[in-house]
């Protein structure tokens, strides 16, 4: 498809369905949200109280957004100051999504790659980040292999955020920080403890 007509038919499903920022420079910016399956926008209220539980500066910061879908995590991120955010996505359609709202919002410090986000965090370098997102579709049994890869990717008491529909345990070497749930969405904040 065109880069037009898709643009269009994203403009059409804005209208229908997006998510708006919460903070930082971009606080109130909407951010469209497709129709695909599994594709689940972390709630406004969830993403106010990881935040409150990170604080809301993250100037200097490295993150990845594992499923970055909406991307409403990763954008989130850099809207608070974070220096460098990669987000993953594997489907393009919603990959494009993610291009046009970061050209749109001139975000500089976003890097988007079209790919799956286990095989590319298998490949990352170890203690790439301060902060890693994973929030794929709660039907994929991909929780526990991602937090599997997302381990070695936090610097020693960096963060991994977890959100899933049911409780998550940490893995050896990090600590539940923080843990919540509302609805049916159970979200963790992870720390890692140990030392490299």
């Amino acid at each position: 498809m065109a880069r037009s007509a898709w643009g269009a038919q994203l403009t059409a499903a804005a209208r229908r369905s997006e998510v708006r920022l919460i903070g930082g420079q971009w606080k109130r910016s909407k951010l469209p949200v497709a129709d695909a399956p599994g594709l689940r926008p972390t709630p406004d209220r969830v993403r106010e109280t990881l935040f409150n539980w990170l604080g809301h500066d993250l100037s200097g910061w490295r993150c990845l957004d594992a499923f970055a879908g909406s991307g409403a995590l990763g954008f989130e991120a850099a809207s608070r100051g974070a220096d460098q955010v990669v987000l993953l996505e594997r489907d393009r359609r919603l990959a494009l999504s993610l291009i046009d709202s970061k050209q749109r919002l001139k975000a500089e410090q976003l890097r988007i790659e079209t790919t799956d986000a286990l095989t590319w965090m298998a490949r990352c370098p170890p203690d790439s980040f301060e902060l890693v997102f994973i929030d794929p579709p709660f039907d994929a049994s991909l929780v526990e292999p991602a937090l599997a890869l997302a381990q070695r990717l936090v610097v020693p008491q960096g963060f991994v955020y977890v959100e899933a529909g049911q409780a998550v345990s940490p893995p050896p070497g990090f600590n539940a920080h923080r843990q919540s749930r509302t609805g049916a969405v159970h979200f963790h904040l992870l720390q890692r403890v140990d030392s490299p």
